[in-house]
């Protein structure tokens, strides 16, 4: 029942803030975030009293009898990871457009509070037809806010950010609709697919119907073109929502319906994709050095940590599984910062080129002070929160191959110099001719970035719930897929 209330609670604040105008549409919003943020840590304390978790945070009702279709929903601990982080930014993304001003607002943010719901819902889900509905049900909201709300050239960008992402949906749809006619119990439930018996042959040809698209949604190269222009052009809380958040329902989609279900078609096609991954970290990184626009450099970065997580998935190992959660969580809240900051920058200065901007800190220093703060999050700094992560991850990326875990490492390297020289010519040195005022931070702002920064020292230095909240399902993900 609880995790229904997770639910409810964004569908039910959507409906309502259509009804508001002005002011309150933004206060309201932000309300209803904090109330479900609020829930959710009191769902984690019944979810640590395993035998109320049972009863309290798990629901399989029939939906439809022919085909064998339940409203399974329920909570683990990747579930609640995922719904933790998802709960934990959105109050961040609702709170940065305090101080922007958007035409229709109440439309807004009855999408974004939408899009929260659909997310969500793929992660509670435990029946392959729910789920792929909220997965498509994830991506009406965000074309919609991208389409009217976004930059420049924003229709071309976001059809061919539609076109990427359903054409990747309807692979999946194929390769859910093979699975039921291809198992003994003809049902979509997560544990029965499990169960399948499956042979291998046949499991390599459903590995690239959803590892395609779960591909495209990460993204992976070369499925990822959709993603520097989409990341570019959405209005930021749109990016925020993109790559905080909805990235995420393919690294998440990757351990719940890929690897424990098909586990022999992974096992025979991991080498390509550990390849494609590592590639991608290799190949985003060098682009974001050569990039002059700070979101774009961003977006880049971006691919590259998601392919060091995918790559992590797919080595098949424990140390690489629990790695990537734990790096799903801190990529969120990291890449939400960076975005948030690169807005701040774009909307003072009217200029997002990187070799047209400086000395910023000395107009904004508490700006400059988060701004680095979160750099040093990304860039995997020990007690920050990307480290334990990427250590992990690299440690199992070894253990699988250790050539790909020496390409794979270059990330931290080559992160280092795009990520650290970006911030050497937009807030040091002199100020450039065309920063002359730069105002610092609002109210709004500095308590976004002030929570990030809390956030990438709490979760660097106390690592300790989070390993223990994912060690659990690591282990069983694990065993169901490769210790037969």
């Amino acid at each position: 029942m609880l995790t229904l209330i997770l639910l409810l609670i964004p569908l039910i604040a959507s409906i309502l803030v259509l009804f508001l105008k002005g002011e309150s549409v933004k206060w309201f919003s932000f309300f209803a975030t904090i109330v479900q943020l609020i829930f959710t840590f009191y769902v984690y304390s019944v979810f640590q009293n395993k035998e109320a978790a049972k009863s309290l945070l798990a629901i399989n009702i029939e939906w439809i009898s022919s085909p064998k279709i339940n409203f399974n929903i329920a909570l683990d601990g990747m579930s609640l990871l995922m719904v933790f982080l998802s709960n934990l930014l959105m109050p961040l993304i609702v709170l940065a457009g305090f101080n922007r001003t958007q035409e229709r607002s109440h439309i807004f943010y009855s999408l974004v509070l939408l899009m929260h719901f659909a997310l969500i819902g793929v992660f509670v889900s435990f029946d392959g037809f729910l789920y792929y509905i909220f997965w498509e049900l994830a991506l009406i909201p965000i074309y919609f806010i991208s389409l009217n709300w976004g930059g420049v050239n924003r229709s071309t960008v976001t059809l061919k950010f539609f076109i990427y992402t359903l054409a990747g949906s309807l692979l999946m749809l194929f390769g859910f609709l093979f699975l039921y006619w291809n198992t003994n119990l003809h049902s979509l439930s997560w544990f029965d697919l499990t169960v399948n018996h499956i042979c291998s042959c046949k499991q390599g040809f459903i590995f690239w119907m959803f590892f395609i698209a779960y591909a495209i949604k990460i993204p992976l190269i070369p499925f990822h073109t959709w993603q520097p222009d989409t990341y570019s052009t959405a209005p930021t809380q749109g990016t925020m929502l993109l790559s905080g958040i909805m990235l995420k329902m393919g690294l998440y989609s990757l351990l719940r319906w890929l690897l424990p279900i098909i586990p022999n078609g992974v096992a025979e096609y991991t080498p390509i994709a550990i390849a494609l991954c590592v590639i991608g970290v290799v190949y985003a990184s060098v682009i974001a050095i050569m990039q002059t626009d700070i979101k774009k450099l961003f977006a880049y970065s971006s691919i590259a940590h998601v392919g060091l997580i995918a790559a992590g998935i797919f080595a098949l190992n424990m140390q690489g599984i629990q790695g990537g959660l734990v790096q799903m969580l801190a990529h969120g809240i990291n890449v939400v910062g960076v975005f948030y900051c690169a807005d701040i920058i774009i909307n003072r200065t009217g200029n997002s080129n990187i070799n047209s901007l400086g000395g910023i800190r000395l107009l904004a220093p508490r700006f400059a002070t988060y701004f680095i703060i979160i750099v040093l999050g990304s860039v995997a700094l020990p007690l920050t929160n990307s480290f334990i992560g990427e250590f992990m991850l690299l440690f199992g990326i070894f253990e699988y191959n250790s050539w790909a875990a020496i390409m794979a490492g270059l990330t931290i390297i080559l992160g280092a110099v795009y990520m650290l020289r970006m911030y050497q010519k937009v807030m040091l040195g002199d100020l450039n001719e065309n920063v002359t005022v730069f105002e610092d931070l609002k109210w709004n702002e500095e308590l976004v970035l002030a929570t990030i920064a809390i956030l990438i020292f709490v979760f660097g230095i106390f690592p300790k719930p989070i390993l223990e909240l994912v060690e659990p399902i690591a282990t069983e993900i694990f065993k169901i897929s490769f210790v037969k």
